[in-house]
């Protein structure tokens, strides 16, 4: 069968690439087009039609600046699936994007497939309606979704979170260094890296008793970090993010998927957050249904990890969460934290749970 899949950002990328996998163990005669990055190629052996490092844009302000080339990729994507004439559309987040095509999607026809839902629980809470008219099926890869999508009446599948398994696999190597490892995961995005990295970099001189490690996402160029770093005493880590965060003593962590990452990994973090005050501004006015920014803290419904967000994100507030995360009690009562979290997230082999429902729903109806 055909599948054409979406993916718009470096998360997004790996989890496309995991359910290629999955789906090419169930179906031999598998065919894939994709919107993605270098993970997905590399499991499918075809180039991506759109690569994410032209597609991840993040904020109102920016979506605004970028709107023609963000129409032209959404024309662009209608006209290659046509072209495709998939069995199944598979959408990975992305909402912005993929809820446009999806709606297209369903008014021509083709089966839609949702996997990881938008965060609609935190904000726009009237997209659940279209989301499921759109969608023959949803899936959630957070607990607590499954909840929240029944309190609308709306049957999703929860199939477990698919880094549990990424992680399982061990395919990184350990550093090791003689001064314990503090991480830098200053996001995937170049506007977020480019806004919040040099606060970060800022507390690097401070810290001598330490080495810092940042961890370089695949689709921003190495130079574009360099022209940040400059002469900070600071070694960058390529391709090897996982490797890091087994390595690393305590972590300052963009808000994102990386914070569930370095929770999996029981690496103590500090979260931070800081976009443009309009695009900020206009965030708080929608969020009205959840505490927290980062995963961590959502699942487990409590303030395990510190958030310094927009104005809290300065020099003098991460010198003293650094300073906090290196005594050791604090560190233990992290970690310990971070079991409670692996027991929420307990459902294995997402991807193959996933691979196989969207497959058995495709034959039945054939």
């Amino acid at each position: 069968m055909k599948y054409f899949i979406i993916a718009g950002e470096a998360s997004g990328d790996m989890h496309g690439a995991n359910l290629i996998h999955a789906i090419q163990q169930l179906d031999d005669e598998s065919e894939f087009e994709f919107f993605g990055g270098d993970k997905m190629e590399n499991k499918s052996g075809s180039k991506p039609l759109k690569h994410i490092s032209e597609l991840a844009f993040m904020g109102f302000v920016e979506v605004l600046v970028n709107i023609r080339a963000i129409l032209k990729n959404i024309s662009f994507c209608k006209n290659k699936i046509l072209e495709f004439q998939p069995d199944a559309l598979i959408l990975i987040d992305y909402p912005g994007f993929n809820l446009r095509i999806a709606k297209w999607a369903k008014k021509n026809n083709i089966r839609v497939y949702y996997y990881i839902s938008p965060q609609i629980w935190a904000w726009k809470t009237k997209r659940i309606h279209t989301l499921m008219e759109v969608s023959e099926k949803m899936y959630v890869i957070l607990p607590f979704e499954k909840d929240f999508y029944k309190k609308y009446n709306y049957d999703v599948e929860f199939v477990g979170h698919p880094l549990l398994d990424e992680i399982q696999k061990k395919e990184f190597k350990s550093i090791k260094k003689e001064k314990p490892i503090i991480a830098l995961l200053p996001g995937s995005r170049e506007q977020e890296i480019k806004t919040i990295l040099p606060i970060m970099l800022s507390i690097v001189d401070s810290f001598q008793e330490c080495c810092f490690l940042l961890g370089k996402t695949p689709n921003v160029s190495l130079e574009f970090y360099q022209k940040i770093i400059q002469n900070k005493k600071i070694e960058v880590v390529e391709n090897n993010t996982y490797g890091l965060l087994s390595s690393a003593h305590i972590a300052i962590v963009t808000s994102g998927t990386a914070t569930l990452e370095t929770g999996l990994f029981k690496v103590p973090q500090v979260v931070c957050y800081k976009g443009s005050k309009i695009s900020y501004w206009m965030a708080k006015k929608l969020v009205k249904h959840i505490q927290y920014i980062s995963l961590v803290n959502l699942i487990l419904d409590k303030p395990l990890l510190k958030e310094l967000i927009q104005e809290e994100l300065t020099t003098e507030n991460l010198k003293k969460e650094l300073h906090f995360l290196l005594e050791e009690k604090n560190r233990g009562r992290i970690i310990k934290g971070y079991q409670e979290l692996n027991k929420k997230l307990s459902k294995e082999n997402a991807s193959l749970n996933l691979a196989e429902s969207i497959f058995s729903d495709m034959s039945s109806t054939k």
